[in-house]
Formats: C-alpha cells, sequence, structure tokens
C-alpha cells in the first residue's frame, strides 16, 4: 500500500492573526488559527502569495487548488465557492441550490477547513450574520465581509 504523501504546513501572519495553510497530495487542505511551519512547498507560498493579495485588496478570487472534499459536503464547499466575491447568499439559499436542509447546510459551513479560501463566511442567515467557526468569531466574519465590500449587508 502506498504511503500517503505528507502534510506541509506554512504559518501566514494575516489581519485575522495567525494561520496555518496546509496541503497534502498537490491540494490545500485546510486553513487553521493553529499550527505551525513544516516543509515549504511552492503551493504554500502561492497560497500565501494570494493570501497577501487578497487582504491588500488586489485578488477577488483564488486561483489555487482546493481540496473540497466529497458527497454533501463537497457540494456545500463548491457551493460556497462559487459566491462571487463582495456577495453573499443564506443558508437557505443554498439549501434550495443544493436540496438539503438549511440547518444542514450550517453545519457543513461550520465543518468548512479551507475558510476564508471556501467563503464561508459569504453564507449568512436568513436574519443576520450567523455563525464563523473561525478564531474571533462573527468579528472574523464581518472583517472579511467589508474587506470584500459587502459591508451595507451589515447595516
Amino acid at each position: 500500500m502506498p504511503q500517503a504523501e505528507p502534510l506541509q504546513q506554512m504559518v501566514y501572519h494575516s489581519p485575522l492573526g495567525a494561520v496555518a495553510v496546509a496541503e497534502a497530495g498537490g491540494m490545500i487542505t485546510g486553513l487553521s488559527w493553529s499550527g505551525r511551519t513544516t516543509q515549504v512547498s511552492p503551493l504554500l507560498r502561492e497560497a500565501c502569495a494570494q493570501l497577501d493579495a487578497y487582504f491588500a485588496g488586489k485578488l477577488q478570487d483564488f486561483d489555487l487548488p482546493l481540496d473540497m472534499g466529497s458527497g454533501f459536503q463537497g457540494q456545500v464547499r463548491r457551493a460556497m465557492a462559487a459566491i462571487p466575491f463582495g456577495q453573499t447568499r443564506t443558508y437557505g439559499d443554498l439549501a434550495r441550490e443544493i436540496g438539503m436542509p438549511a440547518q444542514a447546510i450550517g453545519q457543513a459551513c461550520g465543518a468548512n477547513p479551507i475558510p476564508i479560501l471556501i467563503p464561508c463566511h459569504r453564507v449568512l442567515s436568513a436574519t443576520g450574520l450567523g455563525g464563523f467557526s473561525a478564531k474571533g468569531g462573527v468579528d472574523s466574519k464581518v472583517f472579511l465581509l467589508r474587506l470584500e465590500g459587502a459591508a451595507s449587508l451589515l447595516i
């Protein structure tokens, strides 16, 4: 049985704090608010360069190979990734698109292993912001929405 490629991580210092971008098998597999730099690959350097450009307001669409997963989780992640920069959708919008209950969509958003790059912050509840499972919670979600020019949606 072939051995799996080891996970590589690189810490990136974002306006939201240090985040660890992870890669395995030539795909970005995670972005978390904990971790340490291990082996640094060209893909991880590119991911951090694109994050720099995003936070500087110079990049709207990430061009990285992302592990979207499979099944229902993969469907939700692909639907989130299709939400354009500066726009939002509700859990209900995605639920209708995928054909699943809004609560399941919310749980899938909360389980997104690659926040920011797969923009779960662009998914709101029908009556407000909804949650955000990353460090800083809803405050981080508001920061990202403002960065993208979606602040008018918050008023």
